[in-house]
């Protein structure tokens, strides 16, 4: 499937713009009524690494793109929000023509990053820049943060198949649905998740569950009736007792003989690398060499990186809760900061949450296919190395390098993944944080506007 979303498959939103904090419409009267129209930078980064992370990569920007595209206030939004007593009738009479009309600078999809890096840049009117904000950070976040643990996942996978079982555990339908596709684009090759495949093209993919077993009064009977719907299926035969259900199957194939197409057998409980090599030797001593073994249950990417290391006959991995709901980094340090406001750059300069000036940059350099840094500096600057923010939209209308399917996002992230330090692939943090240099043209911009921010504000 070529497109990157059919949208008759995804769940709509028309009132999609009250999706957002009740401060950015505050701050967007608050501009208006002061005739601040002027273009504003603003920048969405990540400030900070979890510890368990040595890189993210970038997701999210189809769903925002979209959402630019459509963004306006619909009759009923206006009339809720007049409802509030709080906003003005004549600002909620302009909000009734509001669409987004700004340029927008991101890292395709797929794109490795580090902290401080923009991920986006929106150049617009700072009333209409400074509404995105909650939504942009909302979508980029938990799709950022699904595809990088997805990552880590296929990393320590090796090559060895990985599908998505997280939908039924995920915090919500648009994270069920949209993880599916990030973790699409971080590697994983198929999902449970029908309306993922429905919606982005994502291979699907699935087995049986253990009722099916337990409504038949008898295991062999359940594998056959399955067997006979699903000629080519995977059968799980842990209900019970794995050994005796792998046996089982290899009863069927006698019984089937020629007809027997069972691709493979899926374990979800015990020891899974003890039982793993027990199983196998039962199929292979039964001439069932192509009948592999599917591993699931509380899976992550240490258990799978154990297994892989321990040589465990597993021919691919289900993952799901832990995988889907990121569970030992749940959350990134994601902002959304102004960098500039009528020509000129613009700096939060508290201890801790200081922003750099300016609309950026990044120039990624490498050496032999290897990244060796990246360099972060202001958009009028030229460095070597591969810049890696591009035009995706202007005036409010999408540009074609925003078009991309969905395969070529994939190979994008693999490609990114096979060109980190082997350092930073590795699951244990690494020693030494990949190096994001500032250049020093914005640093020196970031000092004298440090300068006259302190000499302004000060009594």
């Amino acid at each position: 499937m070529n497109m990157t979303h059919t949208k008759e498959f995804l769940p709509s939103c028309p009132n999609a713009a009250l999706l957002t904090d009740l401060y950015e419409l505050t701050m967007l009267q608050a501009y208006w009524a002061n005739s601040m129209h002027d273009d504003a930078v603003f920048s969405l980064f990540v400030r900070k690494l979890p510890k368990q992370r040595n890189f993210l990569l970038a997701c999210g920007l189809e769903d925002v793109l979209t959402y630019l595209e459509e963004l306006h206030f619909t009759p009923r939004a206006l009339d809720y929000l007049y409802g509030l007593q709080m906003f003005r009738e004549d600002f909620l009479h302009w909000l009734s023509s509001f669409s987004f009309q700004g340029d927008v600078y991101a890292m395709p999809e797929g794109t490795a990053c580090f902290p401080n890096e923009p991920l986006m840049e929106v150049v617009a009117p700072i009333g209409q820049a400074q509404l995105l904000e909650t939504y942009l950070i909302n979508q980029y976040h938990m799709q950022t943060m699904a595809a990088s643990k997805a990552a880590r996942i296929v990393l320590a996978a090796k090559r060895k198949r990985v599908i998505d079982f997280g939908l039924r555990r995920i915090h919500g339908i648009d994270a069920g649905l949209k993880s599916a596709r990030s973790f699409h684009i971080a590697g994983v090759q198929a999902t449970s998740n029908v309306l993922a495949g429905a919606a982005y093209g994502v291979p699907i993919s699935g087995t049986m569950a253990h009722s099916f077993i337990q409504a038949h009064d008898n295991e062999y009977e359940a594998f056959k009736n399955f067997a006979r719907s699903f000629p080519q299926t995977v059968l799980l035969v842990d209900t019970f007792d794995s050994l005796e259900g792998t046996r089982k199957v290899i009863q069927l194939a006698g019984e089937l003989g020629a007809e027997f197409q069972i691709q493979g057998i899926r374990i979800d409980s015990s020891d899974l690398k003890e039982l793993s090599f027990e199983l196998r030797q039962e199929l292979d001593t039964a001439d069932l060499h192509g009948v592999g073994i599917f591993a699931s249950g509380s899976l992550d990417e240490h258990v799978i990186q154990d297994l892989i290391e321990s040589s465990a006959p597993i021919d691919g991995f289900g993952v799901g809760t832990k995988m889907g709901v990121s569970n030992d980094a749940p959350y990134l340090d994601m902002v959304y900061k102004l960098a500039s406001y009528a020509g000129k750059g613009r700096m939060k300069t508290s201890p801790g949450k200081s922003t750099l000036p300016h609309q950026k940059q990044v120039f990624r350099q490498e050496r032999e296919t290897e990244y060796i840094q990246d360099i972060l500096a202001a958009f009028s600057e030229t460095h070597p190395g591969r810049p890696l923010l591009r035009q995706v939209m202007h005036n409010g209308e999408r540009l074609p390098a925003s078009r991309e399917t969905l395969a070529e996002m994939k190979d994008r992230a693999h490609n990114e993944l096979a060109s980190l330090p082997q350092a930073l692939r590795n699951l244990s943090p690494a020693q030494k944080a990949y190096p994001v240099r500032i250049s020093p043209y914005l640093d020196q911009e970031s000092a004298r506007i440090r300068a006259k921010s302190l000499e302004n504000n000060s009594f």
